[in-house]
């Protein structure tokens, strides 16, 4: 599935921390603007969405939650050194909003020999824009803001020539770095050419404010596109019974993630048992049979409802818990 292009040394940028162009001329966000720049508790900066009245990584900052979840317990340094020789790595950047996962993503690996393969998806890039207009703020954006002003100008070039990606020398890794700006619920269901990731990071807004985002369907058709001789990680902030029992009845295992700001827990699936440190047990199936709130969302309209019989029963059969 790879479309795998030699390196056009005209097309390769090394960092750099210039004011971007086009976000010069982005208004700064005040009262009834889409996107504003808000502090948080511990004096870190983040973003926050007006129309899904939602702050990105709203208790600890960007760069701290990243580094929690998608960076310190996926072991990404060392995948990254073990692979062949020519291999890519895949991640999917899935919900790229003020791209502070895949920043931060990029920071800490650029001192790894390594060809990485980022894939990212959004259905805008209007929050990324607005954290360009405020990278001094943010301060995860340093030294990258001319990686990701290139990679948001890409929506407007042809599809083709886009999805191949640009090619960026980041410190000692050679990146490869495509942006897709869709319906990624519909994207998924045409089934596209993509290569299946060793990694996702998967930070879409709240189930109840996005619930297209959290259906079985969608779970189901993010797992055909793995590979089983690929073993992937995908970590989520998201703890809840609701969200784990969907990624169990769509095929992946299960385990608790590392904790992050006032979350004890947070979620890591993978489609390879061996992956999960600490899988869901006996007792948290239990817990589930009691919940209010554990039946997966079969349509992306947000409720709370036990469990149905039927996925009891599926719940049951899963594999990690024989």
């Amino acid at each position: 599935m790879s479309h795998h292009t030699p390196l056009d040394l005209q097309n390769v940028v090394k960092q750099t921390s210039d004011t971007p162009h086009h976000a010069r001329d982005l208004p700064a966000g005040g009262e009834g603007a889409p996107y504003k720049l808000v502090r948080l508790a511990n004096g870190a900066y983040s973003v926050h969405s007006s129309a899904e009245r939602e702050t990105f990584h709203p208790v600890i900052g960007p760069a701290a939650e990243a580094e929690a979840l998608y960076i310190g317990q996926t072991g990404i340094r060392e995948r990254l050194g073990g692979l062949q020789s020519g291999e890519e790595f895949v991640v999917w950047d899935v919900g790229l909003g003020a791209a502070a996962n895949v920043l931060s993503l990029l920071r800490a690996t650029a001192q790894t020999r390594s060809k990485l393969r980022v894939l990212s998806f959004d259905k805008t890039t209007e929050p990324a824009w607005f954290a360009l207009r405020h990278h001094e703020e943010l301060g995860y954006l340093g030294g990258y803001t001319d990686f990701l002003e290139r990679v948001l100008k890409t929506e407007k070039e042809p599809e083709g020539d886009a999805w191949e990606g640009l090619h960026f020398v980041n410190g000692e890794q050679r990146l490869r770095w495509s942006l897709r700006v869709a319906d990624f619920p519909a994207l998924l269901r045409l089934k596209p050419k993509m290569e299946p990731p060793h990694l996702i990071l998967f930070d879409a807004f709240s189930p109840a404010r996005n619930p297209d985002m959290w259906t079985l369907g969608l779970f189901q058709n993010l797992r055909g596109f793995l590979a089983d001789s690929r073993p992937c990680l995908m970590p989520t902030y998201s703890r809840s019974t609701m969200f784990r029992v969907t990624l169990l009845l769509a095929g992946f295992f299960v385990g608790k993630g590392r904790a992050t700001g006032e979350k004890e827990e947070t979620t890591i699936a993978s489609n390879c048992r061996e992956q999960i440190a600490f899988p869901l047990d006996h007792a948290w199936l239990e817990r589930a049979a009691r919940s209010t709130s554990a039946e997966p969302l079969r349509e992306p309209i947000y409720r709370q409802q036990r469990l149905a019989p039927e996925t009891w029963e599926q719940l049951k059969a899963h594999p990690q818990f024989a």
